[in-house]
């Protein structure tokens, strides 16, 4: 339903939900960052051989134990905080990036938003 409301009806992507220690070791691995994340997008739109299937996307991962803290820290449903993951870490894969602050982070956040607006409905 997500990528039908992005316009991508032929995408793929692949989804991973994984512990504190698998997600520890990713993080590490490709960010440098020693401790578990909530959620990590792997892109393969980007790259050298990103025209081979431009219709897959890339893989997301999220961890289900930070997603759990996160969700009993704000007071909602762990099945609404792994919504929420799900579309950060897709909105990463299509080229969004909140880390770059500013009015790149607002863009983001918005259709964030949207997109959990209309998965909800």
């Amino acid at each position: 339903m997500l990528l039908r409301n992005l316009g991508l009806h032929n995408a793929q992507l692949s989804v991973l939900f994984v512990g504190d220690r698998a997600m520890r070791t990713l993080n590490r691995r490709y960010r440098g960052i020693d401790r578990p994340t909530d959620v990590l997008s792997f892109s393969l739109r980007e790259g050298e051989f990103a025209s081979i299937r431009p219709d897959v996307l890339g893989d997301i991962v999220i961890s289900i134990p930070v997603a759990a803290r996160r969700a009993a820290a704000a007071g909602r449903p762990l099945a609404r905080e792994i919504d929420l993951l799900l579309i950060h870490g897709l909105l990463h894969l299509l080229g969004y990036d909140h880390e770059r602050g500013g009015k790149d982070a607002a863009v983001m956040r918005k259709k964030e938003a949207a997109l959990l607006r209309r998965l909800a409905a």
